[in-house]
């Protein structure tokens, strides 16, 4: 099989049960013991070979019970059920890893989730402000979720942070913030007062763009 070219370019969330600053990011254990969480992005202008992407979105709801470089993990595959045949096709081409070189974020996730569980394509509603640190997501009965900044317990004002990777394989630069998670389908969870990272994403074949 030939590898295709493709390109994605837009929002990205992660959100997750660990404490603010997701511990993976530092290479660090998981708060709390396992990582239950989701990542994705509304992909405001992208491609795989000749089929285009824009508009549409997909998120994967994962779990792994220890740090993510020991692998072992489930995950499950959230589209936008506006998407074509075609369109499916080339989110999970994309999403395989098989495009995309070593060591890059798809080619990762390959590596390190040992079982992909049956996707869903349900309706995927998306509010999202990085500069506010605030983002709304709606998914019916599958998932939903909201951020909000972080609060400095002490002057009861939003506290902000921000993580710059210079080699990150997932973002370059993410808002921190605040979430809360109700997940249902297989990997179904609740965490409150979570992590979240609000980023701007191109992701490529190569890795993440400038």
């Amino acid at each position: 099989m030939s590898r295709q070219d493709w390109r994605l370019e837009g929002d990205w969330l992660k959100n997750c049960n660990c404490a603010f600053g997701c511990p993976c990011d530092f290479l660090a254990p998981p708060t709390r013991g396992e990582c239950q969480g989701f990542l994705g992005m509304r992909i405001a202008s992208g491609y795989f070979g000749t089929t285009r992407l824009d508009g549409l979105s997909f998120f994967v709801v994962v779990k792994f019970p220890g740090p993510l470089h020991e692998g072992n993990g489930d995950a499950q595959p959230l589209i936008d059920e506006r998407a074509t045949p075609e369109q499916r096709e080339a989110l999970f081409a994309i999403l395989s890893g098989e495009h995309s070189d070593e060591g890059t974020l798809f080619h990762i996730f390959s590596l390190i989730v040992a079982r992909l569980h049956e996707p869903l394509f349900v309706p995927i509603e998306l509010e999202f402000d990085m500069a506010a640190r605030t983002a709304r997501l709606e998914m019916p009965g599958v998932l939903s979720s909201r951020v909000a900044p972080i609060i400095n317990p002490v002057t009861d004002t939003p506290h902000r942070i921000r993580v710059v990777m210079p080699e990150g394989f997932e973002h370059l630069e993410g808002e921190v913030a605040s979430s809360d998670i109700d997940c249902a389908g297989d990997l179904a969870f609740s965490t409150r007062g979570g992590h979240s990272t609000l980023a701007h994403v191109v992701q490529t074949p190569q890795g993440v763009a400038a």
